[in-house]
């Protein structure tokens, strides 16, 4: 240390170099403070950044999250609505992750609240993994004893397992007469096909429930150990399609027993096979009314969306229809249907003109339109002839308002 009776006692030439070793070591210290205060200001840029991203990711989060959970005033169709939760579902969960890389642990931890997890179903096999230590010999010398486990179960999948039956037909012949004898074959969906009834019921299954192609199945096929061509899966659905055609018109008379039929056309496209174009053809669904005992649903493809596809459905059927204001339903409706408006439909039309002008005259009606969807949900179990001729005269005079024709029909 350089004091000042130390300086006292230097002559010129050690002040010179004493001065020149403090200038070099100020130097040395401005460059490391220069260094440090660089270093200070690439991390605030960098707790900014990340402060803002998390800021953002929080933000978009708390949107998704309202999408996920928060009450909708228009209900989606259910098909839309898990197509677009699952969406939700996995933007919420890479959010997340990225929050947990951004954030300290400690912050992350604090502020990131832990479902509480539903246990696995009882029902489902249990396939144990023991773990235990390579020894059980304590490193002092003593003998350790077993006094507890920790268990943690994880869900696991085996994707399916093809496997081959082998139909083994003894032949018994008698000695005497010659005489051979031999169990029949089992009756199949397709003769002399090599695909039992579970088989063809997976591809079809997966084809119209999953909407799987034939060609992400010849995939899925080709994975399990077994080719089995598109051309193959094809020819197995058209017969199917021949095979199942009995049960199909069974169940349409059993549909066209009941007085109240819902109807409805989606737009679906066809291939054309000559040009190799898609031009658009329609689906027709066709299922009883909601207080009906029957739940089911018959649909009928035609390649055009004339009222005649209707009409020769439902052939002498007349009995309410529910269904849209499309003008291909009116030559049924002329000849002795009974016409009952989508309340679901005429309801979407007040809650674009309240959200749109916030009418008054459209609050009132979506306000009664939701008491008669309340008066339908405390009776949905209940015997409707029955409740209907409990009513005093002011509810069926409500009921007449908007139910013209004496049915009702679900949001």
């Amino acid at each position: 240390m350089v004091t000042s009776q130390t300086l006292e006692h230097l002559n010129p030439q050690a002040l010179r170099e004493l001065a020149l070793r403090l200038m070099l070591e100020n130097q040395e210290h401005k460059q490391v403070i220069a260094q440090s205060q660089a270093e200070i200001e690439q991390q605030k840029k960098e707790l900014l950044y990340r402060q803002t991203k998390i800021d953002q990711l929080t933000h978009e989060m708390a949107i998704s999250k309202r999408w996920r959970f928060g009450q909708q005033s228009e209900r989606l169709d259910p098909a839309q609505a898990s197509l677009l939760e699952e969406t939700l579902d996995t933007d919420i969960a890479a959010m997340e992750s990225e929050m947990e890389e951004l954030a300290t642990p400690e912050v992350f931890q604090r502020q990131r609240q832990t479902p509480k997890r539903t246990p696995l179903p009882a029902n489902l096999p249990r396939v144990e993994f023991r773990h235990e230590p390579d020894s059980t010999l304590c490193r002092c010398g003593c003998q350790l004893k077993r006094i507890g486990e920790d268990i943690s179960e994880k869900l696991d999948y085996t994707p399916g397992v093809v496997t081959v039956e082998r139909h083994i037909r003894g032949k018994w012949a008698c000695g005497s007469c010659k005489t051979l004898t031999q169990s029949p074959v089992p009756a199949q969906i397709i003769d002399k096909g090599i695909a039992t009834a579970g088989l063809l019921a997976q591809v079809l299954v997966a084809k119209y429930a999953d909407h799987l192609p034939l060609y992400r199945q010849e995939t899925i096929f080709t994975r399990a150990g077994v080719h089995l061509p598109r051309s193959t899966l094809a020819q197995w659905v058209g017969i199917c399609g021949v095979r199942l055609q009995p049960l199909v018109d069974a169940l349409r008379e059993l549909v066209l027993t009941h007085r109240v039929l819902h109807a409805d056309e989606t737009p679906v496209q066809m291939l054309k096979p000559g040009n190799q174009k898609t031009h658009r053809a329609y689906l027709w669904a066709y299922a009883p009314g909601v207080h009906e005992d029957l739940k089911a649903v018959i649909y009928d493809f035609a390649e055009s969306r004339s009222g005649e596809n209707a009409r020769n459905f439902v052939g002498d059927w007349r009995g309410s229809l529910v269904c849209d204001d499309f003008s291909g339903y009116k030559a049924m409706i002329a000849n002795g249907v009974t016409e009952v408006g989508c309340m679901a439909h005429a309801r979407r039309k007040f809650f674009e003109l309240h959200v749109a002008n916030k009418s008054q005259i459209a609050e009132h009606a979506l306000e009664l339109m939701r008491q008669l969807y309340e008066v339908e949900r405390e009776v949905k179990d209940l015997d409707w002839p029955r409740v209907v001729r409990s009513y005093d005269k002011s509810d069926l005079a409500q009921l007449q308002m908007f139910y013209l024709n004496g049915c009702v029909c679900n949001e």
